[in-house]
């Protein structure tokens, strides 16, 4: 097909593709799937081999936020059965996520519900972050709170945090149709202090909210605009108790698409598949890993994703190694001087001449206080709020799967162990 050998030969030279293509990588037919997959894994093994990055979530807080994005259990209004906690302290926070670098994780993300952090929250955050990097020496940190003040993220750098995750999550045009209690300019101002800070800035995407084709490109053409050095890629679940409870919109099929598109647009960007995964990819999971090389390990902030063990199965016999902390995740010309991904110019890979990709709706941040994974699953830092108590027996194949969404009852503000 003479599109994906464009787009193959684009992402080896890190140029950006034309808005038609990506949109023509969301239109292909299932008949021509496993070879987009096959194209976009060019790009991938090209840049990252056959390394995936494992990320952990913590969440800090859970719950009780005043903002009122639609697809997050944690929202102002949600009637979703999760777990409801105020702040972890350091050694508790610390403690959680130890199990996650036991179990191999890369990267700890630290969450928190909330518009936005409070002067005292940067200093709790900053003892957490501090915990953490006592004794565990490559351990990267990323923190996740919300819309940010002046000088926060330089406080948080300063701390030792490595990145800063806030997610556009869907199209300027459409964003003020799942929130109204922050911006999508909001967002995009806290990116820019992210990486105004030296902070790796995080910052992605949730799939499957009702956006049409079009949304999710001018989405992801935002976000090459952007510069993140890590995109999740989230998949909502639609949690019971929140208005979007009823959009299933997603296949397996169309979240490979997905994953493919944003890879061709952002091909030397860690890409991180994040929460709602093993609901909306299921058995597909391992194919989605020719596409991304990243995942988050276990489960998510208010949702439980699979067991740890069969990640890590997966990955192996799907090929692929675990990254070691002595590996640097992104291709060396991403990388600046003593930053985890930082680097000095250039775009998500396009040119050596600042910005990436000729994005429309020009750069956004990511606001307010959902969280990496502010999609109901589980993060980005990506991440998500994770979805509501199964309730409904599960639907045929290509039918809702409620069967697979489970709330999070284990971990981070439990007494129970967590699953890494």
């Amino acid at each position: 097909m003479d599109l994906l050998n464009t787009l193959v030969d684009k992402g080896l030279r890190r140029e950006t593709p034309t808005r038609a293509e990506a949109l023509a990588v969301l239109g292909t037919s299932d008949d021509d799937l496993l070879d987009v997959v096959a194209a976009a894994g060019k790009v991938r093994l090209h840049w990252f081999g056959r390394r995936v990055k494992l990320n952990y979530l913590v969440n800090l807080k859970s719950g009780l936020c005043p903002e009122d994005c639609s697809y997050c259990s944690q929202r102002l209004g949600s009637k979703a059965d999760i777990l409801k906690y105020t702040w972890l302290k350091p050694d508790q926070a610390s403690q959680a996520a130890a199990a996650g670098l036991a179990g191999g994780a890369k990267r700890v993300c630290l969450v928190a519900s909330g518009r936005g952090p409070t002067d005292r929250d940067v200093d709790r955050v900053s003892d957490t972050i501090r915990a953490i990097k006592e004794g565990n020496e490559g351990v990267e940190v990323c923190a996740c709170l919300g819309l940010l003040s002046e000088g926060q993220a330089e406080r948080l750098r300063e701390a030792g945090a490595d990145a800063y995750n806030h997610n556009l999550n869907t199209s300027e045009a459409t964003y003020g149709d799942i929130t109204t209690t922050h911006t999508y300019a909001d967002r995009v101002d806290t990116v820019h202090k992210a990486h105004a800070a030296g902070l790796s800035a995080c910052s992605g995407l949730i799939a499957g909210m009702g956006e049409s084709d079009a949304d999710l490109v001018d989405v992801v053409f935002a976000l090459r605009e952007l510069d993140p050095d890590s995109v999740p890629v989230n998949f909502l679940i639609p949690f019971e108790g929140t208005p979007l409870a009823k959009e299933w919109n997603l296949s397996p099929q169309r979240c490979l698409r997905i994953l493919a598109m944003v890879r061709f647009v952002c091909p030397d960007v860690e890409v991180r598949i994040a929460g709602g995964r093993e609901v909306h990819l299921r058995t597909m999971q391992p194919l989605a890993l020719h596409l991304a090389n990243s995942i988050f390990l276990g489960d998510y902030l208010t949702s439980e994703g699979q067991a740890g063990r069969a990640d890590l199965e997966m990955i192996a016999d799907a090929g692929f190694e675990v990254e070691g902390t002595d590996r640097v995740t992104l291709p060396e010309h991403r990388v600046g001087v003593g930053g985890c991904g930082t680097h000095e110019g250039g775009g998500c890979g396009s040119h050596e001449s600042g910005g990436c990709g000729s994005a429309s709706s020009g750069a956004g941040v990511c606001g307010g206080a959902e969280a990496s994974s502010d999609t109901g699953t589980g993060a980005g830092a990506e991440g998500a709020s994770g979805p509501g108590t199964a309730t409904e027996e599960a639907g045929p194949a290509d039918g809702p799967r409620t069967d697979l969404v489970a709330v999070r009852r284990r971990g981070a503000g439990t007494d129970l162990a967590p699953n890494a």
